[in-house]
């Protein structure tokens, strides 16, 4: 057995910038090339911005310019502006900031103790301004380290405030794009969260009215049953109403931070909801009835609020302050009051909300039989369920990489051979699908229960009475790229949007890329995703590389296919554009064959060699 010597040499203490750059995911989750609105260069993002709206929030500057010039991204608002004698502290000194005064930011969105120390620490150039009072001073980093400083104070005839500019360093995030429709996403749940600022993204302002009124008109697509209603007090604001859709959708905030996961504020508003309903009507109504095709916005602000992880996305206080009262019965006392007298004043939509209800439970009892055949059909097949090779880690645990947790759903035995093989067993799992799943567009939910495979996956997921025990933060729908994969991943995208569209809408699902081409010669091997990439490999290493066409997962040995799934991998969210209607969109793509589909098809055609003349001659 070697001897490994334990010393006071094995002892290492690494400064604040040397730790979060060898453990970036600490700080900022997943690293990411910039195509899921979770990657970490969003993170950086919000957290330089965090610090702006600080300001707002306490009442210094109505206005935040956002600007995006390729890789740079920069922030300038006006208000008070950093001290300009502790500007270093803030940009790099850990566990510096003013946001330990519980006086000064009472219920602040940012710190100023790690996140935007993280941001300088994980750019190639990260520059610090602050404007305070006829004088500005200015430090630029890079990869935390100090490249140019203002040794004294400057004259400015800027406005107070503070500007940070920052290009991620491409060390850490390779090959990473900033993609508008994410921060515009972003940069709207600020505007619908704090009335009265006006945001500026590369010219194009952003403002809100109504609030959470606002975020719900901008983000449901289909027409609600009723006019939202829009609650709010000290601390607290609701709006929430009911679609046609199925399922539960959530946008959960605290204290500005868009808290993705959910935790005890969205816990405690889907408890407080039944209450104060059941009350209402004096009825003892099933929570999954009062909750069916719910849309909700809930946002909290509370004192020294304690997350489930440094990115913030699920909150894990139980109470509003130290010493305060529960979450739980904050929110139950607060609909109570507030949701029973707007019920009272507005009887045509508690009369909507009730026949709603009503409909849901008449819908629930009669799936009822085939419900609970399905559920004994799944719990046997949970015993011995081929279609399913699970991993170790799962979502709804309290692992600490429980967001690495990965289900790939696959068509036929070769392909999900090459994937189990090669895959990470701690935290990827693999579903198998043995051919084309049902086109389940226009039917009931009780296709989920009367189809083996649809109730398979379903109870795979865990996902029947909702995403709050999600297994898989990852629905990764890896079919070939054919004709027939096409279709397969279509279908199996019809059948989330159309029982669990929450799951897409908050970011789950995802189209695994895999490459087309690969291209060596004796010293390197490429892998290529597209034809310009393919062609770029080819001028590289010429002469004659050897080029071979993947034409389907199941020819991707599991030697190669674990550099697919593995740090290196493409994913593409599935995601659903702005005012997109999904059953405008579920009709055309998968309803009956209109013109118009046909119209369409006919103009878009393209025909594909086998091989391109390039790989011809190259072989």
């Amino acid at each position: 057995m070697e001897d490994h010597q334990y010393s006071e040499d094995s002892i290492k203490s690494l400064d604040w910038k040397e730790h979060i750059r060898l453990r970036p995911g600490m700080y900022i989750g997943k690293l990411g090339d910039g195509a899921s609105p979770d990657d970490g260069i969003y993170i950086l993002f919000k957290e330089t911005l965090d610090n702006s709206i600080d300001e707002f929030v306490m009442g210094y500057g109505k206005k935040i310019d956002i600007e995006v010039e390729g890789d740079l991204l920069r922030v300038r608002d006006y208000g008070r502006g950093i001290p300009l004698g502790k500007l270093m502290d803030c940009a790099a000194r850990i566990n510096t900031g003013a946001k330990y005064d519980t006086e000064a930011f009472k219920k602040s969105v940012g710190l100023n103790g790690v996140g935007i120390k993280a941001v300088n620490a994980l750019s190639e150039y990260f520059r610090i301004a602050a404007f305070r009072d006829g004088e500005t001073k200015s430090i630029s980093f890079c990869r935390g380290e100090v490249t140019k400083e203002d040794k004294t104070n400057q004259p400015t005839k800027e406005r107070n405030g503070t500007m940070v500019e920052f290009r991620p360093d491409p060390e850490i995030f390779r090959s990473f794009v900033f993609k508008d429709e994410f921060l515009q996403k972003m940069i709207w749940n600020y505007a619908f969260l704090n009335r009265g600022l006006t945001l500026v993204f590369n010219g194009e302002k952003y403002t809100s009215q109504n609030g959470l009124a606002d975020l719900l008109a901008e983000n449901i697509s289909e027409e609600p049953i009723y006019p939202a209603i829009h609650l709010s007090g000290e601390d607290i604001e609701i709006a929430f109403t009911h679609t046609h859709q199925y399922g539960e959708e959530y946008y959960s905030f605290v204290n500005g931070q868009h808290t993705t996961q959910g935790g005890t504020h969205q816990s405690a508003f889907r408890e407080a909801i039944v209450k104060t309903v059941r009350d209402f009507y004096k009825k003892d109504f099933d929570p999954v009835d009062i909750r069916s095709s719910i849309v909700a916005a809930v946002s909290i602000k509370i004192i020294e609020p304690v997350f489930e992880s440094q990115t913030k996305t699920k909150l894990g206080s139980q109470t509003m302050s130290p010493d305060g009262q529960t979450i739980r019965t904050f929110m139950i006392n607060f609909l109570a009051e507030k949701l029973d007298n707007y019920l009272h004043r507005n009887s045509e939509t508690a009369e909507i909300l009730q026949k709603k209800i009503l409909q849901a439970e008449k819908e629930r009892k009669e799936m009822k039989g085939i419900q609970k055949l399905a559920r004994e059909r799944a719990k046997k097949a949970k015993l011995h369920n081929r279609k399913l090779r699970d991993c170790r880690v799962h979502f709804d645990s309290n692992a600490k990489n429980r967001e690495e947790s990965t289900l790939f759903i696959t068509e036929g035995d070769s392909a999900s051979g090459s994937i189990t093989k090669s895959r990470d067993v701690n935290t990827q799992a693999v579903f198998s699908l043995k051919g084309k799943p049902l086109n389940c567009f226009g039917l009931t939910k009780k296709v989920v229960y009367e189809n083996e495979e649809f109730n398979l996956l379903q109870n795979a997921l865990n996902i029947e009475d909702g995403l709050e025990n999600l297994r898989y933060n990852q629905i990764v729908l890896a079919t070939d790229a054919d004709v027939d994969g096409m279709h397969i991943r279509l279908l199996l995208i019809t059948f989330f949007l159309q029982f669990f569209p929450d799951l897409v809408k908050q970011g789950h699902l995802y189209i695994l890329q895999t490459p087309l081409f690969r291209v060596r010669n004796k010293k390197h091997t490429r892998y290529c995703y597209s034809d310009e990439e393919r062609k770029r490999a080819i001028r590289d290493l010429s002469p004659k590389p050897e080029i071979t066409r993947f034409k389907g997962l199941g020819e991707i040995s599991p030697d190669e296919f674990q550099h697919f799934i593995g740090k290196d991998i493409r994913l593409e969210p599935v995601v659903i554009a702005k005012h997109h209607s999904i059953k405008e969109m579920l009709s055309y793509f998968m309803g009956k064959n209109t013109p118009d589909r046909q119209k369409f098809i006919i103009e878009n055609l393209r025909i594909e060699q086998d091989l391109p003349e390039e790989i011809a001659a190259a072989s």
